[in-house]
């Protein structure tokens, strides 16, 4: 290789690593950004194009002059700047509006010393209730929540769930447009409505945690780039509401969960059950960040759903054994939590916990009043803890049927696959 051939390719190669450093400074930064910009200018979808602009430039710039030593900073400030400009334009529009007497309607724009001052972490309080607003139907604000606080682009959502990305990209552009036409105001809802949105960013998170811990479709179980972003969501909305106990509760509930990822497959990729799973493969760390985070939960006077999933969740990740699991404890978890959160997924849970404590033969009837509900008619995994419960008490043949029933209604691939091995065995 020639030495301009030399220099050509270690450019090339400098390049590279400048995009991948732009990438992952964008992942964490993105929110910010978006969050400091739109309390700037009142409105999330341009605050989102200002903040592109600043990533444009400095994919221009950055592979010519290097990284800077704060590249946070560095695209704050270029974002910052482009606010500026567009405020600075929107009012010489408006100054000029008022000479030729033009009625128009008039935006009002904060202070700008008094925004740049502001704490960051309120902006971001404020984007995460923005995103998560009642207003947007649950698909955009999971595809608005993913893009704005996760940094994720429109093809990476789409890829993790499956879906073509024109109709992701639809479902953004339809969420901001309506967060625009409803006027949704960027601030911490007030006092007596943060119970009920509070309930929406968490459900928002929840869905992200579980379509990556469970994949609803598709040929992998998990998808484990959408729980990294749901815990990530969840421990920074725990530091921006540290005195709002469900918060923890939801982000205890997911870190135990995590810990339990690796466990999940054989080296083959073929899913490997809750009580088959080796336990010294469950990540600790996770486990002890899990408990933590129960703990602060755990302080308030009353547990909500969340937390108790989380209790429940624990139970598993204290047992050392699968035997020494404490099904009483959880069996007595979810009858609290199903009369708080009356579901019958809930029941179908707590039917198993029975089982578990107390034996096949009292939970059957239990499932069996469930197979009557009509929210639970194409949701397979009733008919697979039936088949359960049929195996244990010697019904063979009710039991292989059951699992084959529960095998055509799932749309994973390896769930099918799992359903249709345990129906084979039996």
């Amino acid at each position: 290789m020639t030495r301009d051939g030399e220099r050509c390719f270690a450019l090339r190669v400098s390049e590279s690593d400048t995009h991948r450093a732009i990438r992952a400074v964008w992942t964490f930064e993105a929110a910010k950004l978006v969050a400091r910009i739109a309390r700037m200018v009142r409105d999330v979808g341009l605050a989102e194009e200002l903040a592109q602009d600043a990533l444009v430039a400095a994919l221009e710039t950055w592979p010519t002059t290097g990284v800077p030593d704060n590249p946070g900073a560095w695209l704050m400030t270029t974002a910052r700047n482009r606010a500026i400009n567009h405020l600075n334009r929107a009012k010489m529009l408006a100054r000029k509006h008022e000479e030729l007497d033009v009625r128009a309607p008039v935006s009002v724009t904060p202070d700008l010393d008094t925004v740049l001052d502001e704490d960051l972490g309120d902006d971001l309080l404020r984007l995460v209730f923005v995103a998560c607003h009642p207003v947007l139907s649950a698909e955009a604000r999971v595809a608005l929540t993913l893009r704005m606080l996760g940094g994720l682009t429109t093809e990476e959502i789409a890829r993790a769930f499956l879906v073509p990305e024109a109709t992701i990209a639809q479902r953004i552009v339809r969420a901001k447009r309506t967060l625009a036409d409803a006027n949704v105001p960027f601030e911490v809802p007030p006092r007596d409505e943060l119970a009920t949105r509070l309930a929406s960013v968490l459900s928002v998170i929840y869905l992200v945690f579980n379509e990556g811990y469970s994949a609803t479709a598709g040929d992998d179980l998990m998808r484990p780039a959408l729980t990294d972003d749901a815990l990530r969501l969840g421990r920074v909305l725990a530091r921006l509401m540290p005195n709002e106990p469900e918060v923890h509760g939801l982000v205890a509930l997911m870190e135990l969960h995590a810990s339990r990822m690796t466990a999940r497959l054989r080296p083959t990729g073929e899913p490997v059950l809750l009580l088959e799973q080796d336990r010294r493969r469950w990540d600790a760390l996770l486990i002890r960040r899990g408990l933590a985070a129960l703990a602060l939960a755990e302080a308030a006077p009353s547990r909500g759903p969340y937390t108790l999933q989380a209790a429940i969740s624990a139970c598993h990740a204290r047992a050392v054994r699968p035997e020494d699991t404490d099904w009483t404890q959880i069996a007595a978890l979810y009858t609290e939590l199903v009369q708080l959160v009356p579901s019958p997924v809930v029941e179908l849970n707590r039917a198993v916990a029975i089982s578990m404590a107390y034996g096949p033969a009292v939970a059957l009837p239990l499932i069996d009043a469930l197979t009557k509900q009509p929210a639970m008619r194409d949701y397979h995994l009733l008919p697979s803890a039936r088949a359960e419960l049929l195996a244990k008490l010697g019904r063979t043949d009710e039991a292989r049927r059951e699992l084959e029933r529960a095998a055509a209604m799932t749309k994973n691939a390896r769930e099918r696959d799992l359903l249709l091995q345990r129906a084979a065995k039996l």
